[in-house]
């Protein structure tokens, strides 16, 4: 498998952070999983308002579609999901929901996503679900981190404050 990990600036910086989070949380990931995770982060520091929409009716909507469609669709819900579950774990009472509705909607939908695979066993997105709790205490471990220590998290909305 090919090290997504490039060593440069941003990037760097987020798989370092990652590692902290990994050795704090306790929890190991595998490569490829790791760097799906940082590539996540980076992507949603640009895009914040994957956290704004309704989980449900986002998974309705890609297991309507179907082929390329569903297969994207399928994992930004469980991007969102995941997202939620680790870093802003708040929006599910805001929502009136137990974060386990997250980590249940994620799971099956990056497995879904992997059924959508040529070899879905060795499916990156198989290994998301498998491992998704995992992650997501990598997430929480992120977010407790002292943001002056890590400047890339100030640019992350606390959208878990009403």
């Amino acid at each position: 498998m090919v090290n997504l990990i490039t060593g440069a600036g941003e990037t760097d910086s987020w798989y370092r952070l990652v590692m902290e989070a990994e050795q704090t949380a306790q929890r190991y990931l595998p490569e490829e999983t790791e760097s799906y995770l940082v590539f996540l982060l980076m992507r949603y520091q640009r895009r914040p308002d994957l956290v704004r929409r309704v989980m449900a009716m986002t998974y309705l909507r890609a297991m309507l579609s179907s082929g390329r469609v569903q297969q994207e669709r399928l994992q930004d819900v469980g991007d969102q999901c995941l997202m939620l579950a680790g870093l802003f774990p708040g929006q599910a009472a805001r929502r009136r929901v137990r974060v386990d509705y997250f980590v249940e909607l994620g799971r099956g939908a990056y497995y879904r996503r992997a059924a959508g695979d040529a070899d879905p066993d060795d499916s990156v997105y198989a290994s998301l679900a498998q491992h998704f709790p995992d992650l997501m205490r990598v997430l929480q471990a992120i977010r407790q981190q002292r943001p002056d220590q890590h400047p890339e998290l100030t640019v992350m909305p606390d959208t878990t404050r009403h």
